[in-house]
This record gives structure tokens, C-alpha cells and sequence, in this order.
């Protein structure tokens, strides 16, 4: 494994996705326990689109439109229903001390669907994986296996820390309820603009 891999797997693993969004989400309005759960959630969502690559199955994707489109709406639907919910459900985004809990595995489930929704997972782990396999290891599953674990365990650990920072962040938004209403409808609007993207998005 090279350094390459690392520095690239941090890079894209720090860009604002609809797992940090998502994760942040979680630690501002439920606190750091909750936010790891979505952490978790969101690691698991990636096993599917690594598997599919691994074995070769996103290539499917990439040459079929209809299983490309098929899930490509699922997830569309998905990042809709995710905007609707911050904005109707005060449960999601609410931000006391005495916060009635979501369970810890819906919260992880949720954010396990908003991975498994994403087609453009499968083609991103096509093009990145093979970048970083060194000629003697082509065609190794094992080798691909152990880079896309190394990849979810950046991801893991990025993730707890963005939660981390959003839950401190929680004594100030308590306190501010201007703030969470931008707060909640930023998400909001965060979530359906990647529904929108991936609606647009071409394979």
C-alpha cells in the first residue's frame, strides 16, 4: 500500500459528501454517540459498492443504463426523502439537552442507505482501486479487498471526527435556535441538491 493511496483515500474521504453531511447532521442535533453510529452506518453502505467493484459487477453499471439509472433513482428518491425529513421531522434535527433518542441502528441504517443508494460509488472504487495495485498484484481480489478495507477505515475514523466536532458544536446551537433553523435548512437544502446532481448525473 502506498503513500499515494493514503493521501488520496484522505482527500476524497474529507470532501462534503452525503455521508459527512449526513454524519455532521447527526452529531449537531444528537450528540457524538448517535454520530458514530451514522459513521458506522455510513462504512457499512460502503462494503456493497467495494464488493461490486472488487468482483468486477460495476461494470455492469457502466455498460447497462437500465441497472445504472434503476439505482441511480433509488438514491435520488432517497437524498429527497433525507431533505424532507430534516425539514419536517423535529426529531432528526432537533437540538435540546434532552434530545428523545433515535435508535442507534436506525440511525446507522440511514446512513448505510445513503451509500447503498449511490451508483457512482461502484464507478468511483472501478476507477480508484486499480490506480493504486502494483503490477504484480493485478488481478489479486485479496489485495483489492485490503485496499478498500484501508479505504473504509479512513472513512470511519474521518467520519467520528467531523460527528466529534458537531457535537461540541451542539452547547451553541441549544442556545442559538436562529442557528438551527439555518442549520436545518442548509441540510436540507444540501441534500437535495445531491439528489438533484445525482438525478442529472450521466454514467
Amino acid at each position: 500500500m502506498s503513500v499515494e493511496f493514503l493521501l488520496t483515500s484522505l482527500v476524497v474521504v474529507l470532501l462534503p459528501g452525503t455521508g459527512v453531511i449526513y454524519t455532521i447532521a447527526i452529531g449537531l442535533g444528537r450528540g457524538f454517540k448517535p454520530s458514530v453510529a451514522a459513521a458506522i452506518g455510513c462504512t457499512f453502505g460502503i462494503v456493497p459498492a467495494a464488493t461490486a467493484s472488487i468482483l468486477g459487477l460495476a461494470a455492469i453499471f457502466h455498460a447497462s443504463a437500465i441497472a445504472f439509472l434503476f439505482v441511480k433513482y433509488l438514491g435520488v428518491i432517497y437524498l429527497f426523502y433525507m431533505a424532507w425529513s430534516i425539514i419536517r421531522d423535529e426529531g432528526l434535527m432537533q437540538v435540546t439537552e434532552n434530545v428523545a433518542e433515535k435508535s442507534l441502528f436506525r440511525t446507522a441504517l440511514e446512513g448505510t442507505l445513503l451509500n447503498v443508494l449511490n451508483p457512482k460509488l461502484s464507478i468511483f472504487f472501478v476507477a480508484f482501486l486499480p490506480q493504486f495495485v502494483p503490477i504484480e498484484k493485478t488481478g489479486s481480489i485479496s489485495y483489492l479487498a485490503y485496499l478498500a478495507f484501508i479505504f473504509m477505515l479512513i472513512t470511519f475514523f474521518v467520519f467520528v471526527v467531523y460527528g466529534a466536532f458537531a457535537a461540541k458544536a451542539r452547547t451553541y446551537v441549544i442556545e442559538s435556535p436562529s442557528v438551527l433553523r439555518w442549520i436545518k435548512r442548509s441540510f436540507a437544502g444540501t441534500f437535495a441538491f445531491l439528489g438533484l446532481k445525482l438525478a442529472l448525473a450521466e454514467r
